[in-house]
């Protein structure tokens, strides 16, 4: 079966085709402009294809409640071209195929979970933690969307001792993703996370922050397993430093498995970068299973 995936990003748009063993035929990517110009050439790309199915993760906030009249439409996003624009129901229309749609995040959860190190488990957390912050999570095999779906990167999280920056989301300010996001490390310190020395005080004040969310997560969610990806997250000298402080913050008031192991328990993306295209191929799949 030939099924088309899309990551759509807020930057760029990930086109690929592959098949339901999650394999990746091939992929392309174009930059995010309007809808006006970005469509047509992602349609033509999928109709000259012919793929029978679609998988989109994508950029938010979005409406996933097939009840709602706005079921397939990017709400009310930042990007103020594709606010309420009906993304899902435009790939529909002009391809006529089955159609799934969730968010970018909830993708490369389900990515993990399918194909990954999360293969078999149930209850999965994803973050990514980049250019924002944001979690898909599984719940007992199903996808967690709620009223909504998770904003994860925006919980309110305690400030470490030592930092003075007043954080950068423009809504929060002291939340996850003002806080611990690319963004913020680059306004704090005053270079990106990739051009931050090795050993410097930064990577362990972002572990810090980032083991506080997860300690709230794990107690609230009771995850499996949870995976970071992102481009903060290829620093990898963090995941020793975010382990260290989830068994401090946690302090003994629960003891599982995974966190005895929590080595194999907090670990970085398993798929190369493409969880979010594989998980587009499952929700392609889904797509025409539901129908």
């Amino acid at each position: 079966m030939r099924i088309g995936a899309l990551e759509a990003g807020g930057t760029k748009m990930v086109l690929a085709i592959g098949d339901e063993t999650g394999k990746i035929f091939e992929q392309k990517s174009i930059p995010t402009l309007t809808p006006e110009e970005t469509m047509p050439e992602m349609i033509a790309y999928f109709k000259e294809k012919e793929v029978e199915a679609l998988g989109i993760g994508c950029f938010g906030p979005i409406c996933l409640d097939k009840n709602d009249e706005k079921y397939g439409y990017i709400t009310t996003t930042p990007k103020l071209a594709w606010r309420d624009y009906p993304i899902a129901l435009e790939f529909e229309k002009e391809l006529g195929i089955p159609v799934g749609f969730d968010t970018d995040v909830n993708g490369s959860c389900l990515g993990e979970a399918t194909y990954g190190d999360a293969a078999g488990l149930k209850n999965v957390i994803y973050i990514t933690i980049g250019t924002g912050i944001g979690a898909g999570i599984m719940v007992e095999g199903n996808l967690v969307h709620g009223n909504l779906h998770p904003e994860a990167g925006h919980m309110i999280l305690k400030r470490h001792p030592r930092d003075t920056y007043e954080g950068k989301c423009p809504y929060h300010k002291e939340c996850f993703e003002g806080l611990a996001a690319g963004p913020a490390i680059e306004a704090r310190w005053g270079r990106s996370a990739k051009e931050i020395p090795e050993g410097h005080e930064a990577m362990d004040m972002e572990a810090w922050y980032i083991a506080q969310a997860l300690m709230t997560y794990i107690l609230v969610l009771a995850p499996e397993k949870i995976i970071l990806g992102g481009g903060v997250m290829h620093r990898m000298e963090l995941f020793p430093l975010i382990r260290k402080y989830v068994k401090e913050f946690i302090a003994g008031y629960v003891s599982t498995k995974q966190l005895d192991d929590i080595d194999s328990y907090i670990v970085p993306a398993s798929l190369h970068d493409d969880q979010g295209i594989m998980g587009c191929l499952v929700l392609g799949m889904n797509a025409v299973s539901q129908k």
